[in-house]
């Protein structure tokens, strides 16, 4: 009976430091979030950009949605595979960003098709084309999507 109460009383103090810690990491993950610029009061637009942040940031870059995927602007050397276009510099249409969605890109690359389908398909594509191209050079073209 007393080896039970010594091992009982050294693991009983250690949970509030457990759940301390747990807490303290949920913090740094929830911070880790950022922040989508798109105002809720328009709520596709604030849809496809919290989705887009979601499925797309991995390999595209647009602040709008706090997307960091693409390689870094003016870095030369070759990038990842899974550099996908920065949106920031590049203006795209809702037709080809629903037709980059549904067929996986237009360089048969690596990006998946139907990474998002239906209605979120839809706000994606309608966010993609009313965010991106904001930093675009006034010579810039428009461009097929990812």
């Amino acid at each position: 009976m007393g080896l039970a109460r010594l091992i009982c009383a050294a693991v009983l103090p250690a949970r509030p430091l457990l759940a301390c810690a747990a807490a303290a990491g949920g913090i740094l993950i929830a911070g880790c979030g950022g922040h989508v610029e798109v105002s809720k009061s328009d709520a596709a637009l604030h849809h496809g950009a919290i989705l887009f942040n979601e499925r797309c940031s991995g390999c595209h870059t647009l602040d709008a949605a706090n997307a960091r995927g693409s390689k870094p602007e003016g870095q030369a050397a070759p990038g990842e595979r899974t550099d996908g276009p920065n949106f920031n510099v590049r203006k795209e249409n809702r037709d080809d960003v629903l037709f980059a969605i549904q067929n996986g890109g237009f360089s048969g690359s690596i990006m998946p098709a139907n990474v998002v389908v239906g209605r979120d398909a839809e706000d994606v594509a309608l966010f993609v084309e009313r965010y991106a191209g904001k930093k675009a050079p006034a010579q810039g073209k428009t461009g097929g999507g990812g």
